[in-house]
């Protein structure tokens, strides 16, 4: 079996979330993926549309590994905790925020799409755990899951932020402590 169009994918993929779109030249595409200019072109039209399938990628992974830790086992409060408490690689970034900081890529509506649509399905998913926890009486009555859910997702990305500023994880884990400690605070059983 071929794999190369998979290299192709996974090499932009890491490339992406080490160099961004305009660090990724397809020359470094076909260096890391250890293929020629040819076989690029034979499985991509180009750049973009191989940065795209990557893109893509990239947001079902984050989403699927969050969707892991959201429908677990446990309280609302518990399985948002899993999920904050991952272990990541903080100091890299958000493979998935990270490509928001890249001009070409906000400015591209195609490449942009996957990331809002990652974003989305995030706080409404988070949205949907909160809302459940408060109709199980595990959240306190009056607490806003949308407001909520956008409040963990933003200090999450921020906390990345933070971190890579600092060239250290504890802004990161400070920022996931803090807001663990605020949604602890409206837990009710």
């Amino acid at each position: 079996m071929d794999n190369t169009r998979e290299r192709l994918i996974e090499s932009t993929r890491e490339l992406l979330w080490e160099r961004g779109y305009v660090g990724t030249s397809p020359r470094a595409i076909q260096q890391r993926a250890g293929v020629g200019q040819g076989s690029m072109y034979h499985h991509f039209t180009g750049k973009p549309a191989l940065a795209l399938v990557a893109v893509r990628r990239t947001a079902e992974d984050m989403r699927d590994k969050a969707e892991g830790e959201l429908s677990g086992p446990g309280t609302a409060y518990e399985r948002i905790e899993a999920y904050l408490l991952r272990e990541r690689e903080v100091l890299r970034g958000c493979p998935v925020g990270r490509l928001t900081q890249d001009p070409d890529v906000i400015t591209d509506a195609v490449l942009r799409q996957p990331l809002e649509e990652t974003f989305d399905w995030l706080r409404r998913r988070l949205g949907r755990v909160l809302a459940e926890g408060r109709e199980r009486g595990e959240l306190a009555s009056d607490l806003d899951p949308v407001a909520t859910a956008a409040a963990i997702v933003a200090t999450l990305q921020g906390g990345y932020v933070l971190a890579r500023a600092a060239a250290s994880v504890e802004p990161f884990e400070d920022a996931v402590k803090g807001v663990l400690g605020l949604l602890a605070a409206r837990v009710t059983s």
